[in-house]
């Protein structure tokens, strides 16, 4: 199990985004001066200490990726079409990683958009949070 394998299979399935234009993807790094509309994400794997995330030989099984999906767009309607489309693609979803059994990805948390206008135009940005469990297959 790497934490990459299930980053490949997050990142790979949000750029298969049906619709035109076709879902722009950063992968945690946004290029100098790009236009919105696009989602930046951000992966942190997170081991959780639970009694069914064991082996009967005390090893961590369960594997925990919280994606972080920041959608940006020029205005609040943009930034929430931007957040539909990822919504649209990953909620629910079972990705396939290799040599892992995955669950259907939850959607966590969301912040409503917030206004930055400190590169002097203004640009929205929508916080939605989602999680994809595995365990060896």
């Amino acid at each position: 199990m790497t934490v990459q394998a299930h980053a490949d299979a997050v990142l790979a399935r949000l750029r298969s985004a049906p619709g035109s234009p076709s879902l722009v993807v950063y992968d945690g790094q946004v290029p100098e001066g790009p236009a919105p509309a696009y989602v930046v994400v951000y992966l942190h794997a997170d081991t959780p200490e639970l009694p069914d995330s064991r082996s009967v030989q005390g090893a961590s099984e369960r594997f925990v990726l919280n994606v972080y999906c920041h959608s940006v767009g020029g205005a609040a309607v943009a930034a929430r079409g931007v957040a539909q489309r990822v919504r649209g693609v990953l909620l629910d979803a079972v990705l396939s990683v290799p040599g892992r059994r995955c669950w259907p990805v939850r959607h966590v948390d969301s912040q409503p958009p917030q206004r930055d206008e400190s590169t002097g135009r203004l640009v929205m940005d929508q916080v939605d949070v989602y999680r994809l469990e595995s365990v060896p297959a």
